[in-house]
């Protein structure tokens, strides 16, 4: 398959919710990028994290084999949770991304997911 999408990409409303409300890691709240490269040739995603109070995070590294998916938690990359903050990714290959944020705060879950905007 021909590689589809874009080499940079924006999330721009990033924000981990503080806390959760239940003990199942599963299902903890958090934000992630999902990434899939559908092209023939491996990925290196170079991400950066920008805060409205201090200089941007990065580059975070990820490696995206070719005709896979990946998924990375945002908090696993040092994301405070209750922060406002902003992603740029940047691909050696076009991807696509998309931006997921899982609120469970209350005991009813939120879940909500967006394409990511392609720059490019």
């Amino acid at each position: 398959m021909e590689p589809i999408g874009s080499t940079v990409w924006v999330v721009a409303d990033g924000y981990i919710p503080p806390g959760s409300s239940g003990d199942d890691p599963a299902l903890a709240s958090h934000e992630s990028v999902c990434i899939l490269n559908a092209g023939p040739a491996d990925a290196t995603v170079r991400l950066w994290v920008y805060f409205t109070d201090r200089e941007p995070d990065g580059p975070h590294v990820l490696s995206v084999p070719a005709r896979r998916a990946f998924h990375q938690q945002l908090g696993a990359l040092g994301v405070p949770a209750g922060v406002d903050y902003s992603v740029l990714l940047h691909s050696d290959v076009p991807v696509v991304v998309q931006h997921t944020r899982l609120d469970s705060r209350q005991a009813a879950n939120a879940l909500m997911s967006t394409i990511a905007y392609p720059a490019r």
